[in-house]
């Protein structure tokens, strides 16, 4: 998440008392963020984010339930942004489900001034290398799939064609050169191939 530091944040606070809000919006405030929405637990963060595209949520509930839950996973899962928790709840438990909830920093005693934008930093560096770790897993996992249908379209070659797993791999190579494409789409189309007449 790349916020320029002259820039306030955008905050959306989800806050079960409304009374509470205010104050916390003017903590926020002095902390360099602006509250764009404010919304209730039992409220469609989803939605809300999409519309209202934070660059930070902020939930500040004493005992979260498994729907508040839910909600954030919903909502990190479609739109990831930085979430902060402010809660009562000690339980190791509800800290372990926010945290798989996509809660990037649960803080259990209270919203305090001094700690506020700390707190908030801390989070977003958090997130920003979770979302990075998560680019590069799929990076690798996209490589290793390409990896073994490869594989998969030399053995059929090397039955095929009664060839070692060198030579396999050069006819590949030289079928892609001449098309102009990549390994990897000859590799497929062996495969496709194979499903078909081979079931």
């Amino acid at each position: 998440m790349n916020n320029p530091a002259n820039t306030k944040l955008k905050v959306m606070l989800v806050d079960e008392a409304s009374e509470r809000s205010e104050s916390i919006a003017e903590l926020l405030q002095d902390a360099g963020c602006e509250v764009i929405a404010s919304v209730s637990p039992g409220h469609d963060l989803l939605q809300h984010i999409e519309e209202d595209e934070p660059d930070l949520v902020i939930i500040d509930i004493e005992l979260p339930d498994r729907d508040i839950m839910e909600n954030l996973q919903s909502a990190q899962a479609t739109t990831p942004r930085p979430m902060v928790m402010f809660s009562q709840d000690e339980e190791g438990y509800t800290i372990r489900r926010a945290i798989e909830a996509g809660v990037s920093a649960y803080v259990v005693d209270g919203i305090d001034a001094a700690r506020v934008r700390p707190i908030i930093d801390a989070a977003i560096a958090t997130f920003d290398q979770f979302q990075l770790l998560q680019k590069q897993l799929q990076v690798t996992q996209g490589e290793l799939e390409k990896r073994d249908k490869v594989e998969t379209a030399k053995r059929i070659l090397m039955k095929q064609r009664n060839v070692s797993d060198a030579e396999a791999y050069k006819l590949m190579r030289h079928t892609a050169m001449e098309e102009r494409i990549k390994v990897i789409e000859i590799a497929e189309r062996i495969i496709d191939a194979n499903k078909l007449l081979c079931g």
